[in-house]
Parts: structure tokens; C-alpha cells; sequence
């Protein structure tokens, strides 16, 4: 019952000073949506990277004096390892046709006395070999077969894009851990400006035989209250935010044939959103009351 009453009375007092209760409601919108739109954004991100990972195919050469039953040979061998998704095999007569197809260099290549195109065996890894490190471990296999004179992948893209999507993604959780200290310094302080000005309340609250726990339970559920405040703001500026900026992020995609879009928060985010402000508002008021609620003692008004 006291903390029925008490979570009312706390929910109440922050409804009596509006403009003091969105001020701090807003300042925790904003430091809360900060950090959780730039995860939603490295999450679209590392969701456009997985297409491009999916295009890491190698190709592997083979030697001009191969003959295509050896390319074959060598094909069924490399396609049983586990970490190869798909392979094909280009032979050198239809690797002619297609280049003479694509270039419009017909003339040109009736002089050749003899095709100078090698074998070619494209090779897609398997989802779980996809990485920077998993390509150029299949990279390393490939190489050492017999017969395969080049083998061919353009890893340094896939090794930059992964590397900088590691220094965002620590970046950003390096931002919310500093957020959210931010966070619980402001509720602490707003909590303390709150103890001060109910300290007689308090003084006589213990003269009377109330204990630290019942003196401190007011406080941490304004803390409760100002945190999901906050998490709704948040949760409101970041559907704002995807709002405004979705559709010229799908026009820029759509110019560059690219399916990239925003993801947004879904209804369990949400939640997990809210339940942190919340928990990051009750914490804020826990330091702050122990930090200044021993400081006022009964003796004071003995003293006084």
C-alpha cells in the first residue's frame, strides 16, 4: 500500500512543476536516442554489408596447358569443401565467346592463332566463410591445388568495410556507456535539488522513527518516473527522426540500386528502450540519496 501511495504522490509532484519534469524528461530523450539511433544505423549498415560479403566470390585461374577434364578433376575436389557455397566452371571456349560477346573486339580475335583464356572456376564461400578472414583462408586452399596458376578476390574492400564497422560499432557503445553516466548524473542531481527542498519533511519523518528505507522510497520512484518519461521521449524523437529522414534515404538507395534502408525500433526494442531509462533514472536517484540523505540527521533540529 505505502508503495502504491508513494509511486502516486512521486507521479504527482513531477505533474505540478510540468516545465521543470519535460526539461529533464527531454534531456534524457535526447541523451537516450543519441546512442540508440546510431545502433539502429550500424545495424542497417551491417545488413547491407552481409549483401556485400554474399558478392566476395573468388575466381581461380587455371594453367593454359590444363586440360579440362584436370579443371573438372579439380572443380568436384574443391566444391566438397565444407566452406564452398557454390562453384562453377568457365571453360576457356565459352570464356572466348563471352569476352568476344561483351568487348566487340571480333576482328581483333581472329587473328589469335589459339585461345589465350585459361579455365576459370568461380567460387562462391559458404555464409559462414564470408568474412575477411574466412576468404582469405579459402584463398590459401585454392592456391595450393595443383594446376591453378591465380587465384583472384578483392579482399582489401571487405577488410576496410569490416574494419570500420568495428570502430563504429565501439565508438557507439563508447558514446551510450558516456550517455548514460550523463543520464544518471542528471537525475541525481535533480533528485538531490528534490531532497533539499522536502528536508524538513525528511527531518521529521525520521524523528519520528521512519527508517532510511521508507525515507528513500519517495525519491527512487521520482527517479523511476523521470526515466520512463525520458523513454518515451526518446522512443518519440526516434520515430520522428526515421520519419523525416526515411524517404531521401530511399530515393538516395534507389539511385544507387542499393535496398539499404532504416530500420527502426521494434515493439520489444521499445520496451528494452524504456525498462534502461528507467533503470538508468532509478540508479540516478539511488546515488543521489545515498549520497545526501545521511547528511540530514534528526540533531538538526535540536541544533537549530
Amino acid at each position: 500500500m505505502h508503495h502504491r501511495k508513494v509511486a502516486r504522490d512521486s507521479a504527482g509532484r513531477l505533474w505540478r512543476t510540468p516545465v521543470a519534469s519535460l526539461m529533464t524528461w527531454a534531456v534524457m530523450g535526447v541523451a537516450l536516442a543519441l546512442p540508440v539511433a546510431l545502433l539502429l544505423l550500424l545495424t542497417s549498415l551491417q545488413g547491407v554489408s552481409a549483401g556485400w560479403e554474399s558478392s566476395a566470390r573468388v575466381t581461380a585461374y587455371m594453367d593454359l596447358d590444363a586440360s579440362l577434364e584436370q579443371t573438372r578433376k579439380l572443380a568436384s575436389e574443391i566444391a566438397s569443401d565444407g566452406r564452398v557455397a557454390e562453384l562453377e566452371l568457365v571453360d576457356r571456349d565459352r570464356a572466348l565467346a563471352e569476352f568476344r560477346a561483351s568487348s566487340g573486339l571480333d576482328d581483333a580475335l581472329d587473328y589469335l592463332e589459339e585461345n589465350p583464356l585459361p579455365h576459370t572456376l568461380l567460387i562462391t564461400p559458404e555464409e559462414n566463410a564470408r568474412s575477411a578472414n574466412g576468404v582469405a583462408a579459402l584463398v590459401t586452399f585454392i592456391e595450393s591445388m595443383d594446376r591453378v596458376e591465380r587465384v583472384q578476390v578483392d579482399l582489401g574492400w571487405l577488410q576496410r568495410l569490416n574494419a570500420m564497422t568495428d570502430l563504429l560499432a565501439r565508438a557507439v557503445w563508447a558514446l551510450a556507456i558516456l550517455l548514460a553516466v550523463a543520464v544518471v548524473l542528471v537525475i541525481g542531481n535533480t533528485v538531490r535539488l528534490s531532497i533539499e527542498s522536502r528536508r524538513d519533511e525528511i527531518l521529521v519523518a525520521k524523528l519520528v522513527g521512519g527508517t532510511d528505507g521508507f525515507v528513500r522510497r519517495p525519491f527512487l520512484y521520482t527517479g523511476a518516473w523521470f526515466g520512463l518519461g525520458g523513454g518515451i521521449v526518446a522512443w518519440v524523437l526516434l520515430q520522428l527522426s526515421l520519419w523525416w529522414l526515411n524517404g531521401p534515404v530511399e530515393r538516395l538507395a534507389g539511385l544507387y540500386r542499393s535496398n539499404f534502408s532504416l530500420n527502426g525500433l521494434s515493439i520489444d526494442g521499445a520496451l528494452v528502450l524504456i525498462i534502461a531509462a528507467m533503470l538508468l533514472g532509478w540508479l540516478g536517484a539511488w546515488v543521489a540519496v545515498k549520497r545526501h540523505l545521511s547528511d540530514i540527521e534528526p540533531g538538526e533540529i535540536a541544533g537549530g
